[in-house]
């Protein structure tokens, strides 16, 4: 199993290091499932994760689960060869999630409730096959441009937590990418040639073209101020923890 593993790069592995120590992410016993869609964070993420299982000295299970939309031009079926390859149990679920969006809501409503049906879905995997971490790859500039869109569009201030217990209390979701820049993730997922899957969703309309343009404005930001992001962290920080009374 451990052939197939991609190394990751020093820095890479020094910020998830980080994360997960900062937030106690993964702890000696853990059984941690990753959300994997087979796009390049998820897949450098399962890789890191398997380079710390073996490495690192905290002892931890590791599988993953992947939830098919049944979206046309997307296809994350490929993974089921590769993840029994790598030797990792793996959940692969599909639900037409389009289509029972379509009965009930717009279109410009499809995204949170895609994101929200695929989330419980991974909970209840996670609780069926008793795994007690949800491990997710959203990374630094996911944070950013969430939080720069909820002040900008919504007048709340709220990103993505970094490390919380779901409603239910029996599931931790944990984020070990939030120090790692999506650069990063893209660079290593080329260099070593994982085998990303192509995401085009049709149906992701008003939320997606909000964020495109977030993440255009963040990036011609950084062009003249190169500590943009360093600096959104340690605003962000207070927000990344959960607090009572605040959903995620």
């Amino acid at each position: 199993m451990h052939d197939h593993i991609k190394k990751p790069p020093k820095l890479l592995l020094r910020r998830i290091g980080r994360a997960i120590a900062d937030y106690a992410m993964i702890n000696t016993g853990d059984n941690v499932l990753l959300g994997l869609s087979g796009g390049k964070d998820s897949l450098s993420l399962l890789h890191i994760l398997m380079h710390l299982q073996r490495y690192a000295p905290i002892q931890f299970k590791l599988g993953a689960v992947t939830v098919n939309p049944q979206i046309p031009g997307f296809d994350p079926s490929p993974l089921k060869t590769y993840l029994n390859d790598l030797g990792i149990e793996h959940f692969y679920c599909s639900q037409p999630l389009m289509k029972e969006a379509q009965k009930h809501l717009q279109g410009k409503s499809f995204c949170a409730y895609c994101a929200r049906m695929k989330r419980g879905i991974m909970y209840r995997i996670a609780r069926e096959q008793k795994y007690n971490v949800l491990a997710l790859a959203q990374h630094l500039d996911d944070l950013a441009e969430s939080f720069l869109m909820s002040a900008l569009y919504s007048g709340t201030l709220k990103t993505m937590k970094a490390h919380y217990t779901n409603d239910t209390g029996d599931v931790r979701v944990i984020r070990p990418l939030i120090y790692v820049r999506e650069r990063q993730t893209a660079e290593f997922a080329k260099n070593v040639q994982l085998p990303v899957i192509v995401d085009n969703c049709p149906a992701c309309f008003t939320a997606p073209t909000q964020r495109k343009h977030i993440k255009a404005l963040l990036a011609n930001e950084e062009s003249l101020h190169k500590d943009i992001f360093p600096n959104l962290l340690h605003a962000m920080r207070p927000l990344m923890v959960k607090q009572k009374n605040i959903c995620d």
